[in-house]
């Protein structure tokens, strides 16, 4: 079996923690990330691509897939952009269907071939907590649910050939792009905390857990499905 593997957005928060646990299970790990400045180890390979740009997506996904024949995906890249529903703007809408979706799709293609010969494929789509609905992610919330919808479709076409597809929905996490929304040393952390069932803010390992779950080549007779990684706040109402 190839243990290769794409992670999106791999260079900091839940994706580094996912590219470092791949890292200790043996697995090559092929980061597509807008920034290029990866962590270094000798089987971490770094694409730089923006991932909102549907063409450079196509282009980054097929060299990918040539070189490194991967049958292991976790599309972990993300973007918020907040926004009451006045306010939305049609581009970040398309930018977010192409990051979370187009995304998936593309990556997924790409990879088909491979997973086919093999007879095995782990597709992860990394979603959130906010496909429930959320105030101010309009463009967010709506693309991150339909993430669920690609997981679900691609384990009734896929599961003969030995792919499985699951999605994750973390809840309020810890990383850089969550203290863009709420500043690290504003009290709205601990309150945010506060709401949380289990007391507390999810942290990158939290989500990497899961998605080794997912992806490891024992646990195929799990398909189709989404597990929220939120502390509880998928029961009820959260608010940030």
């Amino acid at each position: 079996m190839n243990r290769a593997a794409i992670v999106t957005g791999g260079n900091a928060g839940i994706g580094r923690s996912i590219v470092e646990h791949l890292l200790e299970a043996g697995y090559e790990v092929i980061s597509l990330d807008r920034r290029g400045d990866a962590p270094g180890h000798s089987r971490l390979h770094t694409v730089e691509v923006d991932l909102t740009d549907a063409t450079a997506t196509r282009e980054a996904a097929t060299e990918v897939a040539t070189r490194y024949a991967p049958t292991t995906l976790i599309h972990n890249a993300g973007v918020i952009r907040p926004a009451l529903l006045a306010d939305v703007a049609h581009d970040d809408l398309i930018a977010l269907t192409n990051l979370h979706l187009g995304a998936s799709v593309a990556l997924a293609q790409a990879m088909l071939p491979a997973m086919k010969a093999a007879h095995f494929g782990r597709l992860v789509l990394i979603s959130s907590r906010a496909a429930l609905g959320l105030a101010t992610r309009t463009s967010y919330s709506a693309t991150k649910a339909g993430m669920l919808g690609l997981v679900r479709t691609w384990a009734l076409e896929l599961g003969p050939l030995g792919i499985t597809a699951n999605a994750i929905a973390p809840g309020p996490v810890e990383t850089g792009m969550f203290h863009e929304i709420v500043p690290a040393d504003s009290p709205k952390v601990a309150q945010i905390a506060a709401g949380i069932p289990v007391g507390r803010l999810g942290r990158p390992n939290d989500i990497a857990r899961a998605a080794m779950f997912f992806a490891s080549p024992e646990n195929g007779f799990v398909t189709g499905q989404t597990l929220y990684v939120c502390g509880g706040t998928s029961t009820g109402s959260l608010a940030l």
